[in-house]
């Protein structure tokens, strides 16, 4: 049912698009395993509560939030990760944790990554732990019209902020 109503969205906006039927997948890392792209190329959906409204954060896979820049970038005091319980009827017919990135559709702002905009395609949860769909980043951008940041997010392997090294 949830990949339905995605599919029906995708098609009345004339975007072509895959959709990926593979076993149960419950992270965005376990995603990219059976879909076999990198981390970088699936995204990651996060829902955030900003100033007591919800939004959408959307980023690679492989990526962590950098709260304190997250803040600073969207001039916000308040900014932390939303209960599922306060926005799970938001997404009634999706299964948790499986939200597709396009937080306009549900009425939400979309904050996406600057780093997902250099990728060629991208790969999300269509509403369901086990169907995928594939799709030109261009048309993502053009249909789910997110704000592109640069700051507030960080790559595992970059280094630390120096405040938060240790000291030797």
């Amino acid at each position: 049912m949830p990949v339905q109503q995605l599919k029906e969205f995708l098609e009345a906006k004339a975007v072509p698009y895959d959709c990926l039927t593979h076993p149960p997948a419950f992270t965005a890392q376990e995603l990219a395993h059976h879909a076999h792209v990198c981390g970088d190329e699936v995204v990651k959906t996060v829902i955030v509560e900003l100033d007591g409204k919800m939004a959408m954060l959307v980023m690679p896979a492989t990526w962590r939030i950098r709260w304190d820049r997250l803040t600073y970038v969207l001039d916000t005091d308040f900014v932390q990760l939303a209960d599922e319980d306060e926005f799970k009827d938001r997404f009634e017919h999706c299964e948790v944790g499986a939200m597709p990135p396009f937080g306009n559709l549900y009425g939400m702002s979309v904050y996406c990554s600057e780093s997902l905009t250099g990728q060629d395609h991208l790969v999300f949860a269509a509403g369901s732990h086990t169907e995928s769909i594939r799709m030109a980043t261009r048309d993502f951008l053009r249909l789910a019209n997110p704000m592109v940041i640069n700051q507030g997010f960080r790559r595992p392997d970059s280094p630390r902020p120096a405040w938060l090294r240790k000291v030797s």
